[in-house]
């Protein structure tokens, strides 16, 4: 049994996986909570911040993502 040794490959996709979720995930809640503020204020703030971590949650995935973007178009 022995069990194999990450390779420089497999450890630089796993860092740019875990980059581009968070940079969705930000991203995502930034616009949401930014237009919350413009709109409604602290609240809304809040609100849509929260709405923006949960879609940029679903949205770091690339393949949803990108079937978002063939549908919205």
């Amino acid at each position: 049994m022995t069990q194999e040794k990450p390779t420089v490959i497999r450890r630089l996709i796993s860092l740019v996986k875990i980059v581009w979720t968070v940079s969705i995930v930000m991203t995502a809640t930034a616009v949401g909570a930014s237009y919350g503020w413009q709109s409604h204020g602290f609240v809304g703030a809040l609100a849509l911040g929260f709405v923006g971590l949960v879609a940029g949650g679903f949205l770091s995935s690339p393949s949803v993502l990108l079937d978002v973007l063939v549908t919205l178009s």
